[in-house]
């Protein structure tokens, strides 16, 4: 059974940063992908960021390209994201996700079959 233990979300002011945390266990296999989707109320889940653990490519959207920061750890398929220079608008759930891949792109929302619960951050302007 796939598992996510996922930390880091928080309250932060605009211009600040957070760290999200997420260990991921249980993949019967070894090539996966493990990415950060976000829902903001009203608002359409969307892909955020992704990383192969095992080559270290990444992809970012357009909208936190230059901010954010995706990185794997020396635990097997455990994944940061350092996420500075929030803005209001980075407002909502992350959720860690995973697929059985090997490309990080493109990060489609209905091919990652695995979730987390979603961690929330909030951006106050």
């Amino acid at each position: 059974e796939v598992q996510f233990v996922e930390s880091g979300g928080g309250l932060v002011q605009a211009g600040g940063s957070l760290r999200l945390s997420c260990a991921a266990s249980g993949f019967t296999f070894d090539d996966v992908v493990i990415g950060y989707f976000r829902q903001a109320p009203g608002k359409e889940r969307e892909g955020v960021s992704c990383i192969n653990p095992s080559d270290g490519n990444t992809y970012y959207s357009d909208s936190v390209k230059g901010r954010f920061t995706i990185s794997s750890g020396s635990a097997k398929n455990t994944v940061y994201l350092q996420m500075n220079s929030l803005k209001p608008e980075d407002t909502g759930v992350y959720y860690c996700a995973a697929v059985r891949s090997n490309t990080v792109a493109p990060m489609s929302l209905m091919a990652f079959g695995y979730w987390g619960q979603g961690t929330q951050v909030t951006v106050s302007s």
